[in-house]
């Protein structure tokens, strides 16, 4: 058996059991996996839905030009669809989603235009408002607007939800998705709720959305709306494919609960997913601490693949920079020898007398000395500990040489080694460690700097 094209190969994603990040949860949690779609998201289903009913309407001719704002996910899953059935594509994107997301854009023959993500929906900058005006300019090009195109919600009540009813066997109780479109959430609720009324839905928002408290006053609050980073969820708008009346409860979930939990789902399930399933399995657990029953089922819907995020929330710098990792956790070599900021690092000579190194010792506070030959060679190590111990035993060792005395070099350590590393490699044979800085200086990092970077 083969596909035709790739578009055939959409849908009949698995679901999957949570396991560590679940536990201590009543019920079965499981998760609908999205990335197994042939452009790594759950967008692949919608997007192919809109091009196949433009052509039915008659609103997308042959050789005609697809413009579209999109976080990049609704990008992909058009251009593929572009790509099988000879249109041309352009996206529009807010310049908070990741350089992967265009990237891959570009890779499909995509043409992308950035645009900034801190200005209102209606202003002529946003991503919107550019999609609009292209679509107006370009002849024979079509606007698909997934945002109030309702070919997205039918999407996702003629093939994710019959697969999820049917994977569960119908054991479905609740049912949690980020909201952005709403186009996933409201076509699965709506087919969920018509095979069993009692089916909860959750729907997760990210603060500075508009979504829950207009679920919950049905008031547009505009004071609700400030920039966020977590992309693919939560509006400042209302879409036509968000039915309210679908969505049971929403749950808001903060940018940095959204991420670490994305990291725990990669290291502890084996998930490599978008920030956004992070924060819809992170907002749905919280519910469901409070509000499943052991013989609940939960399903999840993960939207997308980590490899659309690999400079944001999977690079430990970029999680650092935004305060979303603890000093312990994303510090490394690097760190501690930019924060000591010394200026050269001690050393001394294998050929010189013990009492030079005891001298150093007291003059500069230090309890450790790496020692170098006379080719400037890392030969050995020196430490007061060893010395002080020497000379108990025997004080005339304080005019042995150094190479009489010392013991093995500092092990070396590489730039980019974490606290934990670190600090599992210090011990009493290994007094300090050494790492070597981008202009290849070596540095010295002794217990005490370990110390200091664990405690803040």
């Amino acid at each position: 058996m083969y596909y035709n094209s790739i578009i055939e190969t959409i849908g009949n994603t698995p679901l999957v059991k949570l396991n560590s990040v679940a536990k201590g949860v009543k019920g079965t949690i499981l998760v609908k996996v999205e990335y197994f779609n042939p452009g790594n998201s759950m967008k692949d289903r919608m997007a192919l839905k809109m091009i196949e009913d433009a052509e039915k309407a008659g609103t997308l001719k042959p050789g005609g030009t697809i413009i579209e704002g999109t976080s990049g996910n609704t990008g992909m899953g058009l251009a593929l669809g572009a790509i099988a059935k000879g249109y041309k594509c352009i996206f529009t994107l807010a310049d908070k989603q990741s350089p992967e997301k265009m990237d891959i854009l570009r890779a499909v023959g995509a043409e992308v235009i950035v645009c900034p993500t801190n200005v209102a929906s209606d202003d002529p900058r946003s991503y919107y408002s550019v999609a609009q005006k292209l679509n107006k300019d370009i002849p024979n090009s079509f606007y698909p607007n997934q945002y109030d195109n309702m070919s997205n919600t039918a999407a996702h009540y003629e093939s994710t939800a019959p697969e999820i009813w049917e994977q569960s066997e119908g054991e479905v109780t609740h049912f949690a998705a980020g909201v952005g479109t709403g186009g996933s959430m409201c076509g699965i609720a709506k087919f969920l709720k018509e095979q069993n009324s009692d089916v909860v839905t959750v729907g997760i928002d990210t603060y500075g959305s508009v979504f829950k408290h207009y679920k919950e006053t049905k008031v547009f609050e505009e004071k609700e709306i400030y920039p966020y980073l977590t992309e693919g969820i939560g509006e400042d708008i209302l879409p036509k494919n968000v039915d309210f009346d679908l969505i049971d409860t929403f749950i808001k979930v903060t940018d940095k609960d959204g991420a670490l939990m994305t990291r725990r789902l990669s290291k502890e399930e084996g998930l490599f997913v978008g920030w956004s399933s992070g924060s819809a399995v992170y907002g749905a657990l919280e519910y469901a601490k409070e509000h499943l029953n052991e013989d609940d089922v939960m399903v999840i819907l993960l939207p997308d693949h980590g490899t659309r995020y690999l400079g944001k929330i999977y690079n430990d710098n970029w999680m650092k920079d935004h305060g979303y990792l603890d000093a312990e956790d994303y510090a490394t070599a690097a760190d501690i020898i930019k924060s000591n900021n010394r200026s050269s690092l001690l050393t001394i000579d294998v050929d010189v007398p013990v009492e030079q190194a005891i001298k150093l010792f007291k003059e500069k506070g230090i309890s450790q000395l790496p020692v170098i030959n006379s080719a400037q060679e890392f030969v050995g190590s020196i430490t007061d500990a060893k010395v002080l111990s020497l000379l108990i035993e025997n004080p005339s060792l304080k005019s042995a040489h150094i190479k009489e005395v010392m013991d093995k070099p500092f092990q070396f350590m590489a730039l980019n080694s974490t606290l934990a590393v670190l600090s599992s490699f210090i011990n009493n044979e290994n007094k300090a460690l050494m790492v070597r800085d981008a202009e290849n200086n070596a540095h010295i990092i002794t217990q005490q700097d370990l110390l200091m970077a664990i405690t803040g």
